[in-house]
């Protein structure tokens, strides 16, 4: 249990993205100095929506240039930082090889990281951001839990190279970040485990990540005949980025936190945007026969293979959220707010078109 001084600065790999865009907002309306771990600090450009959440703020951003996958990257960066939120991660589904595109970056940044936290005598701790997508694989998974729900003590066993990779990937990451945590008493490690994450991002050009291809299906026609009866479990960005904050600044904190808001299925989010968009955008209204995604799924997206299909369509996905709201203090927003602020950014933003 280690208190967090909040006048020493704050590292953040991956700074520029979806879920972090949102934490280093938060980190310097609350006065910090944020270290912002990039690829690139000189592509103005790319920065500029953090520049300008820093000259609204009481806090500081400094750039330091870091990859991911070069040991040593992250000494600069990481000097004087007392708190580490490593974000950086690989998510994609279109893939060729699952192994140096996904696992591998996942295993050697996380490695990377960590092992740079134990040669920084600063560091007192480093929250992770994993996924749920370590606590659990396929939908039927839930069939095994002991009560019916995931919580932080189950670890996805069903996931592999072969299926689901980017799953396996996130296993895989947070058990190495486990294992180096467990060979060193110097820092703690406080571990964010997110379920679907939706909601704007603070980027306004910044609607690229794979949550947003998702949602963009609701308008632009390719899920008009339905959507698969299939459960997720859903969490919005901004509420994200608080569990993250709490996790770095709380110091009681500690272990994995399942970060979700709602155990809900496909279909809510069509019926949440409905009233708002029915009219002038294709919402799907239904769900679709598993008989029809067992014949069309794999002809239309390689991904969807057929294993995915029998074990994920028609189960529901139930999570514990109990552990973030008691010891994060994350209090959920509505469902209907995240979906539909998500949905027109992508408006605003000309991602998608309304039917002429």
């Amino acid at each position: 249990m280690r208190k967090i001084d909040k006048t020493k600065p704050v590292l953040v790999t991956g700074a520029t993205g979806y879920v972090a865009g949102w934490l280093v907002k938060k980190l310097v309306e609350e006065g910090c100095r944020v270290h912002a771990a990039v690829r690139d600090p000189e592509n103005k450009e790319k920065l500029k929506f953090l520049d300008d959440l820093a000259a609204k703020s009481k806090g500081s951003i400094t750039y330091f240039k870091s990859d991911l996958l070069h040991k040593g990257s992250y000494a600069e960066a990481m000097k004087g930082c007392e708190l580490v939120f490593h974000t950086a991660s690989p998510f994609t589904m279109d893939v060729k090889d699952a192994q140096k595109e996904l696992v591998d970056p996942a295993k050697l940044g996380t490695r990377n990281v960590l092992e740079e936290a134990n040669r920084c005598e600063s560091v007192k701790r480093v929250v992770l951001t994993s996924s749920c997508a370590a606590i659990y694989g396929d939908n039927i998974d839930l069939q095994q839990t002991p009560n019916g729900i995931f919580t932080e003590e189950i670890w996805n066993s069903s996931s592999s190279l072969e299926h689901l990779a980017y799953s396996y990937s996130k296993t895989l990451a947070e058990k190495e970040a486990w294992e180096i945590n467990k060979k060193q008493n110097n820092w703690d490690l406080v571990v964010i485990n997110p379920s679907l994450v939706i909601g704007p991002a603070v980027n306004p050009m910044g609607v690229s990540s794979e949550s947003f291809k998702l949602i963009k299906q609701f308008g632009n026609g390719i899920l008009r005949t339905g959507v698969p009866k299939m459960g997720w479990g859903i969490v919005d960005v901004r509420d994200l980025a608080f569990a993250h904050f709490q996790a770095g600044f709380v110091s009681a904190a500690q272990g994995r936190h399942i970060i979700n808001g709602h155990n809900t299925w496909y279909i809510e989010l069509a019926k949440a945007l409905q009233p708002k968009y029915g009219s002038t955008y294709p919402i799907p209204k239904k769900e679709m026969p598993k008989w029809m995604i067992w014949l069309m799924g794999p002809i239309i997206n390689k991904a969807i293979t057929r294993k995915f299909i029998a074990r994920n369509i028609g189960y529901p996905w139930v999570g514990d959220n109990s552990k973030s709201i008691r010891e994060l203090g994350v209090n959920y927003r509505p469902l209907s707010e995240s979906i539909n602020d998500m949905f027109q950014q992508l408006i605003d933003n000309k991602i998608i078109q309304a039917k002429s």
